[in-house]
């Protein structure tokens, strides 16, 4: 009887087989495993094991299909520093001529932010022609700082210096989503005449680095009147005339509440919005510079991002200040590993972190983030411990003093650089409207500058040898010892993680 059970299980394939199996792993290891792909003919049926390809991890490219604009190299300058890109700012502001657009996630009321406000103003009462926009998220500018208690938001303060000028600097709040948590306004790229100043830096005193403390990030200039037109295009076309979009430097804006049916609407058109490169040209062997866009998943910058790193065939550097990869990017990475790129990582300690608080001041849930992605980058180190022993895979550990780490970006090879302002996680890569410029370089017409800068961005790190080298739970200060044990104890870390 038993016999006759066995045979016809096997000879039905191997569908009895693999249950069984399954549910003993799951027995054994207390976690689910997945379910082998069914066969029509089992391996134990024929008594030795089938040997099946491995799968091919091969996806068409999006990247040869994309349209930028043509430049010349040396219409792109780095800018070193943050103290120096400020008084760039400053400068650009003061000699514009047409117009200004200032896209930024927050405009902060400080020394930093007055001062830019203050150049605004007096350009425009200076020449009352030039064009004068200026874009915030609209929850971020109605709040206070995180973990500061209740405050008011920055646009109380615009509303007061709009009431001191004859002449009017419209500050306009960009609401992406219906709430704060679920997406903000994370577009990167202010256009000042002809020229695009590309940074993932707010306008604040840490990022423009007004006083003692900076926030490391990058800073480009594009001279090209086409992609700053596609630039301006964009605010004008697709966000402006939305009625979710408000001033707020008027007295008395809408709630948000009142509000959110034409959020909604609103991130539905966003989601079909593109930059207008129509006047641009497909791969054609030239220096081009490819503007994107993206909200909501698998979007046009997400999708350019996952190809940069799986066209990659020998060098990949990779920037983001919170390591907590997205399911995709993290497989194109392992993927790269697999075809032997060397890959490099940079990324701040966890005291660089602009949430970390000393141990020794009260404990705020907020300062438990760094933590969080220490664990992550901990994970994913002792996953790939033999790489990196290897120097196959470097991560690099940036530190400096009691400043602050922003920076985020890709470099592929000799020719692609990403500049962007997504922090390649899953709340960027889902919830935030994000964008980026793409620069390809077929010919290695820009390589001096761009390892400059990446050995620029090197400076202050330290390689990670062994993962253990990175803290665990036991290390944490005992607030947040406690807050993340809680947290695994309710199962909600995996939530925090995709929105954070």
């Amino acid at each position: 009887m038993h016999d006759t059970l066995r045979v016809r299980r096997d000879a039905a394939g191997s569908k009895g087989c693999v249950s069984r199996r399954y549910a003993l792993q799951r027995f054994e290891t207390g976690r689910r495993q997945p379910h082998a792909p069914y066969s029509r003919v089992s391996s134990y049926a024929i008594g030795f094991p089938i040997e099946r390809p491995m799968q091919s991890t091969f996806r068409r490219s999006t990247l040869a299909a994309l349209r930028g604009f043509a430049l010349p190299s040396d219409a792109i300058s780095i800018v070193p520093s943050a103290a120096d890109y400020r008084r760039c700012l400053l400068e650009k502001i003061a000699s514009a001529t047409r117009r200004i657009y200032i896209i930024a996630l927050y405009l902060q009321q400080d020394e930093a932010g007055q001062e830019v406000l203050d150049a605004l103003y007096a350009a425009k009462t200076a020449r009352p022609e030039l064009e004068v926009v200026v874009l915030v998220d609209w929850f971020r500018a109605q709040r206070g700082l995180i973990g500061a208690g209740r405050q008011p938001g920055n646009s109380t303060w615009y509303q007061a210096q709009n009431l001191e000028y004859d002449e009017e600097v419209p500050i306009y709040g960009v609401p992406v989503q219906t709430r704060e948590l679920f997406g903000v306004l994370h577009l990167k790229g202010s256009v000042i005449d002809d020229c695009v100043l590309y940074t993932g830096a707010s306008l604040n005193n840490v990022y423009l680095h007004k006083l003692d403390k900076y926030r490391l990030d990058r800073y480009h200039l594009i001279e090209s009147t086409a992609l700053a037109d596609s630039f301006v295009n964009l605010v004008q076309r697709e966000i402006l005339p939305s009625p979710a979009v408000h001033r707020l430097d008027l007295q008395s804006p809408p709630s948000s509440r009142s509000l959110r049916s034409e959020i909604r609407a609103f991130r539905g058109d966003l989601k079909r919005a593109a930059y207008d490169t129509s006047a641009g040209d497909r791969e054609n062997g030239e220096f081009r510079v490819i503007p994107l866009l993206g909200v909501g998943p698998r979007n046009a910058l997400n999708r350019a991002i996952c190809d940069l790193i799986a066209s990659s065939k020998i060098q990949l550097t990779i920037c983001t200040p919170y390591f907590n990869l997205p399911v995709a990017v993290t497989r194109e990475i392992n993927r790269a590993l697999k075809r032997g790129v060397h890959v490099d990582i940079i990324i701040g300690d966890k005291t660089a972190n602009d949430f970390f608080i000393d141990p020794d001041e009260p404990f705020k849930v907020i300062s438990a983030l760094p933590y969080l992605y220490e664990i992550s980058l901990r994970r994913f180190a002792q996953k790939h411990q033999k790489t990196i022993t290897q120097h196959r895979l470097n991560v690099h550990l940036w530190k400096h003093g009691d400043n602050t780490f922003h920076l985020k970006g890709l470099w592929v090879d000799q020719r692609y650089t990403l500049l962007t302002g997504n922090n390649l996680n899953p709340r960027a890569f889902n919830l935030d409207l994000e964008n980026g410029l793409l620069i390809d370089d077929p010919q290695g017409q820009w390589s001096d500058p761009r390892e400059a800068e990446i050995a620029h961005l090197m400076r202050n790190t330290l390689r990670v040898n062994q993962y253990d080298e990175l803290d665990t739970l036991a290390n944490y200060p005992e607030g947040v010892r406690k807050f993340l044990r809680r947290v695994s104890r309710v199962r909600v870390e995996r939530l925090l993680y995709r929105i954070l």
